[in-house]
């Protein structure tokens, strides 16, 4: 199948970082369909050649296992070119449709990687010059907005342009193996699926922990920040895959309908759970792996008397037959004490104990997403008996491990390979549908319309801490704690 994938943004951070390594390995691992172009846009005046050499240098800086060999890369390198462009002007867009057309690929994708202001100028431009017709595919990064109101400003303007099943909005935590594990977990075996209910589950954590600063990216978190950078989009997409209910069949439509009727049952916020279930921080300065490290406030392009929030716990529910009652904790965070992304499901304690167990002895699902992916199913089982005794052997933790890692090896497929991959294919599965994106927004936008009006500010943590301890204090009023402090 002969593609052209057009990366607006091509000399972005990115494209080299992200976009560029997951073309490579689907180039390298024979999956990326023969036939390709991919075509950086950019306002340098670079040639082809000169795009080419960017790219290598850009390939030395990336993770040593997806780096290429000189010969691998000249092989790759074949199939890039580069346009320059200047993004507000028709003309360059003219000659961009002149170039597509006159090759004639069956498939063409749009792959919009700019600042979030350039999205609807880029569709309307498209459209003018016919980049919009049936064979061509729009994929637009986060953030798409940064409430409501622009949300929906920006959607309205994609579909004045383009068809839904032509719109593809990315977030890469459903491209994860591990993601796409839990829906095998779920609808693929008849083991979970009568546990996945009130009746069997205590509650349900989701932790997206960053051990990492704002770096070079202050400017940008000053107006992002962790509700919008994670919360709205990963933390809340994770979510959905964890509360929905089987879909009929595992067409795109029928999976993205039980996400939204997930997102349409969360409960809504009040001014007493605003006050009580959600928690903000901003982490100041403080060590990490040893070094000292420096607060929020003294970060690159950061304001000294910023109010940002780069921590946010919440708890919630979903208000349905299911899920009654079973609480909801979401926490992500910057300059946390470890890199880790989990989902924690733990289980009911046994109705009538008959053995002598520890405490906190519950069975528990772990879904590790990163920097480990994989499954731990927590149990107990019967201890060694003391010979000098006749008391029964007590009940002791064990745990059955699937590390993806160790089991598939070379052949998994890394998050944006897979969704670069499915784009190409048109498989809309794993991508946001528009009306899911703004129904998570409605949901988010009180907490944000809250702290706009709230003079206290983020609470502060130490970096290098798992975030402010009004954190585990809202989870400990249901009697539960955090999975590593447990």
């Amino acid at each position: 199948m002969s593609f052209d994938l057009v990366l607006f943004g091509g000399t972005g951070d990115l494209a080299w970082r992200k976009l560029m390594p997951a073309l490579f390995q689907a180039f390298r691992h024979g999956t990326l369909p023969e036939g390709g172009r991919i075509i950086g846009i950019g306002r340098d005046k670079h040639s082809h050649e000169q795009y080419r050499v960017l790219m290598k240098e850009r390939f030395d800086k990336v993770e040593l296992a997806k780096r290429p060999s000189a010969e691998e890369f000249a092989r790759f390198a074949a199939l890039l070119e580069f346009v320059p462009m200047d993004l507000s002007r028709s003309a360059d867009y003219a000659a961009l449709a002149d170039s597509l057309n006159a090759r004639g690929a069956e498939t063409v994708v749009m792959y919009v990687a700019t600042a979030p202001s350039l999205f609807t100028t880029v569709c309307e431009q498209l459209a003018a010059v016919g980049l919009n017709a049936p064979h061509i595919r729009v994929v637009l990064e986060k953030p798409l907005g940064h409430d409501l109101a622009s949300n929906r400003a920006i959607n309205q303007t994609v579909r004045r342009y383009f068809a839904e099943n032509q719109v593809f909005r990315i977030d890469h935590y459903l491209g994860k193996p591990a993601v796409q594990n839990l829906f095998a977990l779920r609808f693929g075996n008849a083991l979970f699926e009568p546990l996945w209910r009130r009746e069997h589950i205590a509650n349900i954590q989701i932790t997206i922990a960053e051990d990492l600063g704002v770096e070079s990216r202050g400017g940008f978190y000053e107006t992002t920040g962790a509700l919008r950078d994670m919360v709205q989009n990963h933390a809340l997409q994770l979510l959905c895959a964890i509360g929905m209910e089987p879909p009929i069949n595992a067409h795109a439509d029928a999976i993205r309908d039980e996400k939204l009727k997930v997102l349409r049952s969360l409960k809504p916020w009040t001014a007493h759970s605003l006050a009580s279930d959600v928690v903000r921080g901003q982490y100041s300065k403080g060590t990490a792996g040893g070094i000292a490290v420096p607060g929020y406030r003294e970060e690159a392009g950061v304001s000294a008397h910023s109010q940002t929030e780069t921590f946010v716990a919440l708890r919630t529910e979903i208000a349905n037959w299911r899920w009654a009652g079973v609480p909801f904790y979401i926490r992500t965070g910057k300059r946390l004490a470890g890199r880790d992304a989990r989902i924690v499901v733990n289980f009911r304690p046994t109705p009538h104990a008959i053995f002598n167990a520890p405490a906190s002895s519950a069975n528990k699902l772990v879904i590790h997403l990163q920097p480990k992916d994989g499954l731990e199913l927590h149990l107990l089982a019967q201890g060694q008996a003391d010979r000098q005794s006749r008391a029964a052997a007590a009940l002791v933790p064990v745990q059955l491990d699937l590390d993806f890692d160790k089991r598939f090896g070379s052949e998994r497929v890394g998050a944006y390979e897979r969704l670069l991959l499915d784009v190409i294919g048109g498989r809309l599965n794993l991508f946001v549908r528009s009306d899911e994106q703004e129904e998570a927004w409605r949901w988010v936008e009180p907490l944000i319309q809250h702290w706009a009006a709230d003079s206290q500010g983020p609470r502060p943590y130490a970096a290098g801490s798992w975030g402010p301890s009004a954190s585990s204090a809202m989870i400990a009023r249901d009697g539960h704690c955090w999975a590593e402090e447990s």
